[in-house]
């Protein structure tokens, strides 16, 4: 028996251990502390990114070392979830260890409260009196007035009225703590954590490799009821229909099929003068199968659609499948023979270059580009619209592909017009951008046919041959030297034509002389090529039907310093054409955000509860008065007021000493102990 006795006391023993740790106040705080860390993180640092951004901005050390702590999907990651459950548990505790107390508290008016207990309470007051039986009812409906409810008890020595108001200040307590739980657990709802845990038990698996929703593996399509909670996004063009959305999740994709279809109707979009997009809306018509209903409903920005408990919002707009048309003008073609080509964003065409087949791959098209104007500008405009561009990829036979941007109209750069074409290797780079200069006709054309000439070895022979015999008529004996003028200036020609002013700055590296020498051997060498290279130019204007026996005009020649610039970067360009745009139909498509998030009204409970039970802690204070009728040791009749309050010390010692003046004026302060 005594075994059995101690067993259950040590039982006893380890569950009172127990309940003190996890419904500890440093417990709690250690946690909260510790998610507020790992939530100011995950808002700081965004989740669910491509690995390959990660790499970029933090190096391959650090990614991998954020990558084993989860931070990429923090609000998922176990971690996480262990201390959310840790943190549900602590509070759990807590309610359970001091609910029934706090219940029984606002129940109890301490009736049996000792006199000698009530005297050390701090400004409490004693009278003598003489009629007993008044001076309680006097009390009794004071205490009432100022708002507490009353109870009485006779005691064989003593009779005590005891009031209490605020008694719902305890309440205040459970409603933040069960506040708590229940903003935990409509989180976690709407979280993704049944997604993490449909990895770990093998039933989902993200895609990273299919291009095309109908390719995808069947473990990486969701149906309906398989998540609790989701928020994707889906593009949908102008008369297109689509049962599904796009989930992102880290390098992948997971496919969520809806129990209804969404069509697009219509998409219409407002912009300011500016070109800027004022506001934008989607005639969407919604297709259940399951419930034979089918019905349209106007979405826009802020006001979204709810059926089924799904939720779609207007998200953002973006190309449909616009048709495009270019006029593909090549490099390093003497001839100059332009392609005219068709085609549609999302769409691809195969080209055949000098360099083989390339593939167009048509990515996106905007109709607007708005930038913020240059300070001072002539016209006082604050954004500048740059008009349409397209993006597109160039893949080569290799499958190395490069993206380019470029813009239908030319724009001003520099003080004169410009054709904008951009290209970089990669999406994590910026672009490098290439200036077309346009001439009088505001097109590419001349541009284009003075490089083409260019790459005219025989004309530009010609020329450099009749460029030559002018210059040197009048020298002595310039049979000596002049093929050798000749022969430099084409060379230098196909040097710059194929690498730019490095290849010449290359070419003078290599020779074995000293660094003045150099110096000097690239200042002729580039005079005898801006001497070729003007000499061209004149050929192409005077093909124009410019009068080239006048001197050419401040505009032809900024063309001409312009031309330059651009020809010595076009080796670094990346393909041997350039894909203009000349007209495209603009197709649009609407950019929704489908959720379902059942948690949204448990979490908005939680926040009310919360609410509450602050509201309830901070601003409702618990207060006790006694009122105690007694003989005192010499048997006259005597009268104790004591008072306590949990919150608002100092107010609740102003409202006693109120309540004191009170009693002494009705009660009369006869004898003072």
């Amino acid at each position: 028996m005594e075994n059995n006795t101690t067993t259950a006391k040590a039982t006893v023993s380890r569950r009172s251990v127990l309940l003190d740790f996890l419904g500890s106040m440093n417990l709690a705080i250690t946690i909260l502390v510790i998610i507020a860390i790992a939530s100011a993180i995950g808002t700081v640092l965004k989740q669910n990114e491509p690995y390959n951004n990660y790499i970029i901005k933090f190096g391959p050390f650090w990614h991998e070392f954020f990558l084993s702590l989860n931070l990429y999907d923090i609000y998922s990651s176990g971690w996480f979830l262990v201390l959310l459950v840790f943190l549900v548990i602590s509070t759990l505790t807590c309610i359970y260890r001091n609910t029934p107390h706090m219940l029984r508290e606002m129940r109890n008016f301490r009736l049996n409260s000792k006199i000698k207990s009530l005297k050390t309470i701090e400004g409490s007051k004693s009278w003598a009196i003489s009629d007993v039986d008044a001076t309680e009812k006097t009390v009794a409906r004071l205490f009432e007035v100022q708002g507490y409810q009353v109870r009485r008890k006779q005691h064989d020595d003593r009779t005590i009225i005891a009031g209490m108001r605020g008694r719902y200040n305890r309440l205040g307590y459970i409603f933040a703590h069960v506040g708590i739980i229940v903003l935990l657990v409509g989180g976690v709802m709407d979280s993704t954590v049944d997604i993490g845990l449909r990895e770990s038990l093998g039933l989902s698996k993200i895609d990273n490799t299919t291009e095309f929703v109908k390719d995808m593996p069947e473990i990486s399509q969701l149906q309906p009821n398989d998540l609790i909670s989701f928020r994707g996004n889906i593009s949908i063009a102008e008369g297109q229909t689509a049962n599904f959305t796009l989930l992102r999740i880290r390098e992948g994709t997971l496919v969520q099929y809806l129990p209804f279809a969404i069509e697009l109707k219509d998409f219409r979009v407002e912009h300011y003068s500016s070109g800027q997009p004022k506001s934008f809306e989607s005639d969407l018509v919604i297709i259940d199968k399951d419930k034979d209903a089918k019905f349209e409903h106007t979405i826009s920005v802020n006001y979204p659609l709810q059926y089924r408990g799904y939720t779609i919002y207007q998200a953002s707009f973006g190309d449909g499948g616009s048709k495009l048309k270019f006029k593909v003008w090549p490099f390093y073609d003497f001839k100059l023979r332009t392609l005219d080509v068709s085609g549609v964003v999302r769409g691809e065409r195969v080209l055949d270059t000098i360099n083989g087949e390339q593939t167009m791959e048509f990515i996106d098209f905007k109709k607007y580009n708005v930038r913020p104007a240059e300070e001072g500008d002539p016209e006082g405009k604050k954004f500048v619209n740059d008009g349409s561009s397209v993006v597109f990829k160039v893949r080569n036979s290799s499958g190395v592909a490069r993206e380019y941007t470029n813009y239908m109209s030319p724009v001003i750069f520099k003080g004169r017009y410009v054709f904008i074409t951009g290209m970089r290797n990669s999406p994590s780079e910026a672009y490098r951008y290439l200036h077309i200069p346009a001439d009088e006709k505001f097109t590419v054309e001349r541009f284009m046919k003075f490089h083409a000439l260019i790459n005219n070895s025989e004309r530009a022979h010609q020329i450099a041959v009749q460029t030559v015999d002018q210059v040197l008529k009048d020298a002595p004996d310039s049979d000596k030297y002049r093929q050798n003028i000749i022969t430099t200036m084409m060379e230098l020609l196909d040097k710059f034509n194929y690498g730019g002013y490095a290849a010449i700055d290359n070419h003078i590296s290599n020779q074995q002389v000293d660094a003045a020498q150099k110096a000097k051997m690239r200042e002729a060498y580039l005079k005898v090529l801006n001497t070729i290279m003007q000499a061209l130019y004149m050929d192409v204007l005077q093909a124009e039907g410019v009068d080239i026996s006048k001197p050419i005009t401040e505009d032809q020649q900024g063309f001409y310093l312009a031309a330059l610039d651009t020809l010595r970067q076009i080796p670094l360009y990346g393909t041997p054409f350039y894909a203009q745009l000349t007209d495209f139909t603009h197709v649009e498509s609407s950019g929704l955000s489908v959720a379902k998030l059942p948690g949204t009204n448990v979490f908005y409970l939680g926040s009310v509860m919360s609410i509450i039970g602050i509201f309830l802690l901070l601003y409702l204070s618990q207060q006790r008065l006694w009122a105690v009728f007694y003989k005192n040791d010499e048997g006259q009749d005597t009268l104790l007021v004591a008072g306590s309050g949990n919150r608002n010390v100092e107010d609740f010692k102003r409202h006693f000493q109120q309540l004191v003046d009170k009693l002494s004026r009705l009660v009369g302060e006869n004898k003072n102990t």
